[in-house]
């Protein structure tokens, strides 16, 4: 007998087959229940350790799974899922894995039944298809201005969140942010853009009924000479930079042999000319206050204040983007090409706040403003951490509203008649796929049950459309009643990602894993030392011993 022939290196492990299937199903239903009792109201929180020592209190699902640190490769796909959930619709982050979990879950049965997995998948993208469907034919539309009606969404949205104690606040605050910012692109098509314009600024202290939303935007700065410069302007005219106000250093080391030591004298007023014809050319604008991104030297602030003008430096430029959008002013890249147009007049007040031990600018009372700043009070950080993940969720659950105006029943109702819509449709497939069909109907009870399980009881129907569970209470009720809503797309979203996400794993079929990096032929030692020697090269010569 022939000696058997060795294709894989030795230091290569390799599974394949059902053993790899049920590998990747264990590992995804691991990661599912890390995260199954944070679905729902009565959801219990997880606290996390983070690299750093800090400390993590969170049961957003994304927050969980984004700390944790995974070794098995299906189980990273599956934290994935959560993280495209996250960035795409914000909400629905912890339904999508717990979906996808159970997904693989009535798969192992067929797998075990010796099904090929592609049957699998193509009964599930069929079910996909119809519960896409049915979530079509239940959603109602909403009107987008109808306050009360927003409010319970994005209400039930957070229910779930810590903070739903705290329930009306939070929601008022990202209805507020997000329709402030949203912007109308025309054809029905709004646009909100939450990363950008809605900054949320966390100060401890205080209590969390004292969060708001501003009309307008604050920042952690204060004007340059407190003392001079006026901290409180009504209706100020602001100019925004993005240049600085101080005499060019020149890049390279410049040397400039001076023979007599009036030359001296020349070339100081060289510069103070300079720096007070660029003050000059702002001045020409009358405005009340000028903000630079870069620095603003002695001798500007010297001419502003004189002029009365009160002058903020080194801003972000982010929040200079938002000062932007909220007053109205254009930020202007060089002095001499201002412009009367460019000035903001949007603004009604300007004043530097002190909370706590830091200076606080506002810029609030906007006319129109398309930025806003949410500004969250709290007792400790780890509570203004949550408070601000929650804040996020509802905020983009509100922009999905405003963008899609449609709505499906919240508390596991959905599932629940696309569960039973699904098992009627499965009598009329033929052949073998009508089975995982089924199966998959069945899967997308996980998420009403596990509302059930969170308030610890058991049930189960489907007759009516909008009958799901009090995640409260853990009664069987009806959700139009009780203002249960989830968005439509949001619901879209989990079920797209979670069906795909349970169809890749499934078409898995082999693990190859230790593939080390290519070595050079002939090097046998390993290359970790090489590596490290480099760096220690480095830092020898920044940190002299």
């Amino acid at each position: 007998m022939q000696a058997p022939v060795l294709v894989l290196n030795d230091s290569l492990t390799r599974e394949s087959g059902t053993k790899v299937h049920h590998a990747n199903i264990q590992a995804s239903k691991a990661v599912a229940d890390i995260i199954r009792t944070t679905l729902g109201p009565r959801s219990m929180l997880k606290m996390l350790l983070d690299a750093t020592g800090g400390i993590v209190v969170t049961n957003d699902g994304n927050a969980i799974l984004r700390e944790l640190d995974i070794a098995h490769p299906a189980a990273k796909s599956m934290i994935e899922l959560s993280r495209t959930q996250d960035e795409e619709v914000g909400d629905g982050t912890t339904s999508v894995i717990v979906l996808a979990g159970e997904m693989l879950h009535v798969a192992e049965n067929f797998i075990e039944k010796k099904y090929h997995s592609t049957v699998i998948c193509r009964a599930y993208n069929k079910a996909l298809e119809d519960a896409l469907a049915v979530l079509d034919k239940i959603s109602m539309s909403i009107d987008v201005n109808n306050r009360s009606m927003m409010l319970g969404l994005v209400k039930s949205c957070i229910g779930t969140k810590f903070t739903s104690q705290f329930g009306d606040l939070i929601a008022d605050l990202a209805l507020d942010a997000t329709t402030t910012v949203g912007v109308d692109l025309g054809q029905g098509v709004r646009e909100v853009d939450i990363k950008k314009y809605i900054k949320v600024e966390k100060i401890p202290g205080g209590q969390l009924e004292d969060s708001k939303v501003l009309k307008g935007v604050m920042f952690n700065k204060d004007v340059v000479v407190p003392g001079k410069m006026k901290r409180k302007i009504i209706n100020p005219r602001v100019i925004l930079l993005d240049c600085p106000l101080e005499y060019k250093k020149g890049e390279n080391q410049t040397n400039a042999e001076l023979v007599r030591e009036e030359d001296w004298a020349v070339l100081l007023k060289m510069e103070e000319e300079y720096i007070m014809n660029l003050c000059a050319q702002i001045l020409k604008f009358k405005p009340d206050l000028v903000i630079t991104e870069k620095g603003l030297s002695d001798l500007a602030c010297h001419y502003l204040s004189k002029a009365g003008v009160s002058a903020i430096r080194r801003l972000r430029k982010t929040d200079n983007n938002r000062i932007a959008k909220a007053c109205g002013a254009v930020i202007v890249n060089r002095p001499d090409e201002l412009q009367e147009s460019d000035v903001g007049t949007g603004a009604g007040l300007f004043e530097v706040k002190k909370i706590g031990d830091e200076f606080f600018a506002y810029i609030v009372d906007c006319q129109d403003p398309k930025a806003c700043t949410v500004l969250l009070r709290g007792a400790s950080k780890d509570l203004l951490n949550e408070v601000e993940r929650n804040l996020q969720d509802a905020m983009s659950v509100a922009r999905n509203i405003l963008k899609h105006p449609k709505l499906v029943p919240g508390g596991g109702a959905t599932e629940l008649t696309v569960s039973a819509t699904l098992k009627q449709n499965s009598s009329s497939i033929e052949g073998i796929e009508k089975w995982p069909y089924e199966a998959a109907a069945v899967a997308f009870e996980a998420i009403p049950r596990t509302l059930a399980q969170n308030c610890g009881v058991n049930h189960a129907n489907g007759e009516n459309a909008w009958t799901g569970i009090d995640g409260n209470t853990g009664v069987i009720a009806d959700m139009k009643e009780l203002k249960i809503w989830d968005a439509y797309n949001v619901k879209a979203q989990t079920f797209k990602t979670a069906i795909e996400a349970a169809c890749m794993l499934l078409r898995i079929d082999d693990i190859v894993s230790g593939i080390k990096k290519r070595q050079a032929p002939g090097s046998t030692q390993p290359s970790k030392p090489t590596i490290e020697q480099e760096g220690d090269a480095d830092t020898e010569q920044m940190i002299p011993e």
